[in-house]
């Protein structure tokens, strides 16, 4: 069994071709902190459009890395003058985007959305900003009030964003109050309105009738003390973790699913295709979403769990690889969605992102179909504004090759080899403690899958399972 190296960050596709444009505790040590340097770089032109830049990394949207925090020695003052202000409970997805936002994911975004910005968001899927230019903003990063709290505001100019114990943890000044037009906002995002959307259920549907936005100063790094803290590194952060590697390109990919050896094909051949095209270290950041998910998907500490199982029988290479937990809530909203996924993988770093089929999507809520077209989603990556700088990475299918006893990209010739084990099939398995074929993920990955679904199944049969360690 591979050995974890202690450089490995936990927090960590057949054939490249270009689209045009240009629980126990985990084990996994964490990487070393440090100031990044800035180096000198060199470049030259190879393939579509793909330019090899060595020392320095891509640039966050807007040219400069926002941060929200306040400072630690300013803290105090500020929840102090928290305390005194019309107060805005937040919601744990609300808290969510305060964290996004607070550590530049969003970035240019100085805070939750005023109406201009929200605006362009929902028409143009990107937003101007004062030089100019267009980056990328696919969904609305907005806070809704009710009509009792808009009353109680009044004539403020700022508010206090509190958590469930009424404690401040940001201050938003200079506000701006409009109307949510909540069916506009619903039917530009998803596409429908058709009842049963996750995201929209939970977080608009009963939200307020109107949305209040402005300059956002968070007071505290954002914690969720779930033991999983240490793994959510900061834009910032990895874009360090990256220039002490010597990253000269990274590479994004991003899943809510267990990873099988399918999964691990991608990744590796798309590194491998990278040092063939002249790149030198190449790093892969798997980024699995650690925001608000449906009920039916497996929960973020099982999957940690699971990742790390991977790493343990040497399915990725710890060497190559940064894991890493993206905060964003998840909307399944298809094609618009996966442009704020890769937009925000620009600001930690990434000039390379994976996509694959069906990105970001979900079953229609009341017909049995796809809500979205499965190739939309790369298609559209390789035309949004302010995606241009992005290096976007289609993949061919994979499935299990029966001749081969492992994954394989597919091959239309022979497709009486191939089996594609479904998300479906592959959690039926797991319920019935099946096993998949051989070489379809590794044992450890495997058992921790096993072992979530039973200690669903003892926890139906009224039965308490034992609570996952992190």
């Amino acid at each position: 069994m591979a050995t974890i190296s202690s450089s490995l960050l936990l927090k960590t596709p057949t054939k490249i071709q270009f689209l045009p444009k240009t629980t126990t505790p985990f084990n996994l040590p964490l990487p070393t902190r440090f100031t990044s340097k800035k180096t000198g770089s060199s470049s030259g032109s190879i393939g579509s459009g793909t330019q090899i830049r060595s020392g320095l990394l891509i640039e966050p949207d807007g040219g400069k890395l926002v941060t929200l925090l306040v400072e630690e020695s300013q803290r105090e003052l500020k929840k102090e003058e928290g305390f005194k202000l019309p107060q805005i409970k937040l919601t744990k997805i609300d808290i969510e985007w305060v964290h996004v936002l607070s550590e530049g994911w969003a970035s240019p975004l100085k805070g939750f959305m005023r109406e201009s910005e929200f605006l362009q968001t929902l028409h143009f899927n990107s937003i101007r900003i004062e030089n100019g230019l267009v980056v990328n903003m696919s969904v609305p990063i907005v806070l809704a009030i009710d009509d009792e709290k808009k009353n109680q505001i009044g004539g403020s100019t700022s508010v206090a964003l509190v958590d469930d114990e009424n404690n401040p943890i940001a201050i938003l000044s200079d506000i701006e109050i409009y109307k949510h037009n909540k069916e506009e906002r619903i039917a530009r995002t998803w596409g429908t309105t058709a009842p049963g959307l996750p995201y929209a259920d939970k977080a608009i549907t009963h939200a307020g009738n109107w949305l209040i936005g402005g300059d956002l100063k968070v007071i505290e790094p954002i914690k969720y003390h779930d033991g999983l803290d240490r793994f959510r590194l900061s834009p910032a952060e990895l874009r360090d973790e990256f220039t002490r590697r010597n990253a000269d390109a990274v590479f994004a990919f991003q899943l809510r699913n267990p990873v099988h050896n399918g999964h691990a094909l991608l990744m590796t051949d798309t590194r491998r295709r990278l040092l063939e095209m002249g790149y030198k270290n190449p790093v892969l950041l798997l980024h699995p979403l650690g925001g608000y998910t449906k009920a039916d998907d497996v929960p973020l500490h099982w999957r940690m769990k699971q990742h790390e199982k991977v790493l343990e029988d040497g399915v990725l290479d710890p060497e190559t690889t940064v894991v890493s937990i993206f905060p964003s809530p998840m909307h399944y909203a298809g094609p618009t969605e996966v442009q704020w996924h890769a937009k925000a993988r620009i600001n930690a770093g990434a000039n390379f992102y994976i996509v694959g089929r069906d990105p970001a999507g979900m079953g229609h809520p009341l017909e049995r179909r796809d809500l979205y077209d499965a190739d939309h989603g790369k298609k559209v990556l390789s035309m949004a504004p302010g995606l241009e700088r992005l290096n976007i990475l289609p993949f061919r299918v994979a499935a299990y090759d029966k001749t081969k006893n492992g994954m394989a990209f597919f091959d239309p010739s022979r497709p009486q080899d191939f089996i594609f084990i479904s998300g479906t099939k592959m959690r039926t398995l797991a319920k019935n403690k099946e096993s998949p074929p051989d070489g379809f993920m590794c044992p450890g990955g495997w058992k921790v899958l096993v072992e979530y679904y039973d200690s669903l199944a003892q926890a139906e049969n009224g039965r308490v399972s034992e609570p996952v360690s992190v």
